[in-house]
């Protein structure tokens, strides 16, 4: 075992949750009357919990709703999958993570979704037995705070300047910056590159062949 630990976010690094995600804000918004926000508006709250993340949406509505669209949100996404609307991997992640494992390399997720949709993503990807440990919104404070990559570190027994973090927004690079490790943007998902640096990244992937030609090469945690 290399010691070298790499930590994924989901949406937006693993899986391509673009369509599922914004349909089911709009979803939830129209069920209480609310006019729901535009696909650049969803598309830069993700990463953060989900009450956070309505709030930076909808900063008028009273905070006692923000509960109510919460609820909405999960109920939309819920129908949306059970009605067939996919979430599928980008195309080279199953590979990629595959030849870590087989590296040596401990593996981790750290997601802004719920335990129930860390549970769904690791069983219908078949990815049950490739991570050594998820750590999700319900396991603490969210990001950017880096509580939950933490947890992931001390699960493995693995070592902050060991330890690349993956992921598509500014909120992941600022956790990973805050948890005193590599912060490796991928530029497929949510934010743009430009707004990932902006985060603190230490470099930004452009596809999963450039991500894998960067851990190949990485040093971690650059000066």
């Amino acid at each position: 075992m290399t010691g070298k630990l790499a930590v994924f976010d989901v949406d937006g690094t693993l899986v391509d949750s673009r369509r599922s995600i914004a349909e089911a804000m709009a979803m939830a918004f129209g069920a209480l009357g609310l006019t729901a926000p535009g696909y650049d508006d969803t598309r830069r709250i993700v990463g953060l919990s989900l009450k956070p993340a309505i709030a930076t949406l909808a900063p008028d509505l009273p905070e006692g709703d923000y509960a109510r669209l919460a609820d909405a949100y999960k109920e939309a996404f819920i129908a949306n999958r059970a009605a067939g609307l996919a979430e599928p991997l980008y195309n080279g992640a199953r590979d990629l993570v595959a030849r870590l494992r087989e590296e040596g390399w401990r593996l981790g997720v750290a997601t802004g979704k719920a335990r129930r949709g860390v549970d769904f993503f690791l069983q219908a990807h078949g990815f049950s037995d490739a991570f050594d440990a998820a750590f999700c919104a319900d396991d603490g404070p969210g990001k950017p705070d880096p509580h939950m990559l933490r947890c992931v570190i001390a699960a493995v027994g693995a070592d902050p300047a060991h330890t690349i973090m993956i992921g598509d927004t500014s909120f992941d690079m600022a956790m990973a910056r805050a948890a005193g490790c590599t912060a490796q943007g991928v530029a497929w998902g949510f934010h743009t590159a430009d707004e990932i640096r902006a985060g603190g990244a230490h470099h930004v992937a452009h596809d999963y062949a450039e991500l894998g030609e960067r851990l190949d090469m990485c040093r971690l945690v650059p000066a």
